[in-house]
């Protein structure tokens, strides 16, 4: 397999066709028994992908230019999807043959798919914080208020962002582009609710009762206070 992207490879070496792999692309291929054939860099190689090169700019061309307007990365992926199931019908220039003829001839030739897929998304360990939410790379997603201070695993991809606790499924968000946002899920605070639980940290308020207002006292009808009582009487004898 031709390939140079600079997503799979780490480092160059030299004008030859030898390549430090990233870690990841390495896993993968191998996880789908793939043989990597790198193209010499400079002059020499300049012919060795070209055929290539000019089938994507091609789409780019003809599918990308303006760049279409969609409201999600899921709605993107299938309108690409759906233009490479009518690309079959399509000819490279004089070939006898289309594309979808071409792949049909190689299909035998090709090895069966593994049966169980590759994990291309990344792994997190994230401890959820009092909000109920953990942060990747910069963004915070809403999970069950349950499970609060404890460790999940988060898995990113490139849509999309999946939760577990354990081995269960516990949330599921569409991935954030920009930087700083939050994705909430009303569901999972409505848990909180139910179950009777506080999602937030609440200072506790004490029923104290509330201090009287003396009553002032009593005025003449001249404004002043009464004199005090004159006491009378006879002094006893010493």
């Amino acid at each position: 397999m031709g390939l140079e992207e600079e997503g799979a490879v780490a480092r160059v070496l030299g004008l030859s066709r030898a390549r430090v792999e990233n870690e990841r692309w390495t896993a993968f291929r191998s996880h789908y028994g793939i043989e990597s054939m790198y193209c010499r860099p400079g002059l020499e190689g300049a012919h060795e992908k070209g055929g290539v090169e000019d089938q994507i700019g091609w789409f780019r061309r003809n599918h990308l230019v303006p760049v279409p307007e969609v409201d999600s990365l899921a709605e993107l992926n299938a309108m690409v999807e759906r233009w490479d199931a009518e690309d079959d019908d399509r000819r490279i220039r004089s070939r006898p043959r289309t594309i979808g003829e071409y792949f049909a001839a190689e299909r035998p030739l090709l090895q069966p798919l593994p049966d169980e897929p590759f994990e291309t998304g990344r792994l997190f360990s994230l401890r959820v914080d009092r909000y109920a939410q953990v942060s990747v790379r910069t963004n915070r997603y809403a999970v069950p208020v349950g499970l609060i201070g404890r460790t999940v695993r988060v898995i990113l991809h490139a849509s999309e962002v999946v939760v577990y606790d354990g081995r269960k499924e516990v949330a599921r968000h569409e991935r954030l582009i920009a930087k700083g946002q939050t994705r909430l899920e009303l569901d999972h605070y409505l848990e909180a609710r139910s179950a009777n639980l506080a999602p937030f940290p609440v200072r506790p308020r004490w029923n104290r009762p509330a201090p009287q207002a003396s009553s002032p006292p009593s005025m003449t009808p001249g404004g002043r206070l009464p004199a005090r009582p004159t006491v009378t009487g006879t002094a006893p004898a010493l």
